[in-house]
């Protein structure tokens, strides 16, 4: 019997899977709305955004190679603010993978259904869900090499879309919408024409796209070489937000002007039908499975390594906490597609069950930032804690302890905005209840763990 994960992602893998966790379905379907909020400025707003989650990434990938024992960030926050943090930490991020594996699994049928509309959702769903549990029993590897297939899909979408589009833009091309220009991001209500409002609301947004990008976390128990490895990935974080948001959301609003743009459609399908490109709306739908397809299978792989790290610290069922001779937690892997596999029988009973996706959610995406502050808190009590180590660290938070409360600071203004905003106010109200919840069920282990020792 095993308990230990093997280390068979490469440097590609981690790049890839970093890349994917960066680009989401909302890049390819919410673009539309994000850009009808915000007008131009939410170009400075995904610039503000990735900076601070690069500062954030930068401060995980420290504390991670700083002990390479951790497996997670849910044993760093376990590690430096506390067991029940550690509980919170892991419970927590199983749920969020849970609830949106459910969704992109949905999502994964939905877009099935526009080229087989005959093929019920749940058989999709649960077609989907046993083909990727099939590759993740293979070894860690094969998760490693789907992810990078389907990282490769979206990097070529958005590259394709942004030398096309600076073509157009340099050769000056007519469309029904006037000259394709870069004057056309300012000269049509100047870089805030919804005001303060709109460019507040849609840093929401831009936090919703990146949700996912902390992955890299959850790898590093799995990850040759990762004092290499790790320090590459994170550092490539703003090219990558660089190019694939800012790049492809200049180059869409260059063409098309932003208050052309029906927040309901997909700009890329817009665009790419512009260019004549046949088949636009089927290429777009084909990227957004495979994107789908992905976060589901970041899911199933993040769900499965959080439960074996929860078992390791004898906070869930021990049993949770062995792997075959592969080195991959076969029982943590089995218990996280059956609890993806609710979405198919959400699907078969209830066929329009999205909008119950749509409110747990906006839940889930808050305990996400919840996450995310608990491993800031968690790098503020490293370094103040061991400030030699961080000192002597050779990947270093630029900043150090201010620039971690300045994260902190920056997470509480999302949760503001989440607050004010009618349609996420749910997830603030509601994301309360699963902590007090879980903080229960910490106390009731806690104490079945003493009462063994007796």
């Amino acid at each position: 019997m095993e308990t230990k994960l093997h280390r068979e992602l490469s440097n590609r893998h981690i790049q890839l899977i970093a890349i994917g966790g960066a680009i989401g379905t909302g890049l390819f379907l919410g673009a539309g709305q994000s850009i009808h909020l915000a007008g131009p400025s939410i170009l400075l707003t995904y610039i503000i955004v990735g900076f601070v989650l690069f500062m954030f990434m930068r401060a995980m990938g420290e504390m991670l190679l700083s002990n390479t024992k951790f497996n997670s960030f849910a044993d760093i926050t376990n590690e430096y603010v506390g067991p029940l943090a550690g509980f919170i930490t892991g419970w927590t991020y199983w749920l969020t993978w849970t609830v949106s594996g459910m969704a992109e699994v949905t999502a994964v049928a939905k877009y099935v259904s526009f080229w087989v509309p005959q093929i019920p959702n749940w058989i999709t769903a649960l077609a989907c869900i046993l083909l990727l549990l099939a590759f993740n029993l293979l070894s860690t590897r094969m998760f490693g090499e789907l992810e990078f297939w389907f990282a490769i899909i979206k990097v070529v979408t958005i590259i394709a879309l942004i030398v096309v589009g600076i073509v157009m833009v340099v050769m000056a091309v007519k469309t029904p919408y006037g000259q394709a220009s870069v004057s056309n991001i300012y000269s049509h209500g100047g870089l805030f024409p919804n005001g303060a409002s709109g460019f507040l609301m849609s840093f929401q947004m831009a936090i919703f796209s990146f949700l996912g990008i902390e992955l890299i976390g959850i790898t590093a128990g799995e990850t040759k070489n990762p004092h290499k490895t790790i320090p590459q990935a994170i550092n490539n974080v703003p090219f990558r937000i660089l190019i694939f948001y800012i790049g492809a959301l200049a180059v869409i609003i260059s063409i098309i002007p932003w208050n052309e743009l029906d927040p309901n459609d997909s700009p890329f399908v817009r665009l790419f039908a512009l260019i004549g490109i046949p088949f636009a709306a089927g290429i777009i739908n084909f990227v957004v499975l495979t994107a789908a397809a992905s976060a589901c299978n970041s899911g199933i792989f993040s769900n499965s390594r959080t439960l074996f790290g929860l078992a390791d610290r004898k906070q869930a069922p021990q049993r949770l906490g062995i792997t075959n001779r592969k080195g991959i937690p076969m029982n943590a892997l089995l218990v996280s597609c059956a609890c993806l596999s609710i979405a198919v029988l959400l699907n078969y009973f209830i066929p329009n069950a999205t909008t119950v996706f749509v409110y747990i959610s906006t839940v889930s995406t808050v305990l996400n930032i919840v996450i995310w502050t608990l491993i800031t808190i968690a790098y503020y009590r490293y370094a103040k804690k061991h400030p030699q180590l961080h000192a002597q660290s050779n990947y270093k938070l630029p900043g150090g302890k201010i620039m971690a409360l300045s994260i902190i600071v920056f997470f509480a203004f999302i949760f503001c905005v989440l607050f004010i905003n009618p349609s996420t106010r749910i997830g603030v109200i509601l994301a309360p209840l699963w902590f007090v919840i879980i903080t229960l069920f910490y106390f009731k282990q806690r104490h079945k763990l003493k009462q063994n020792k007796l």
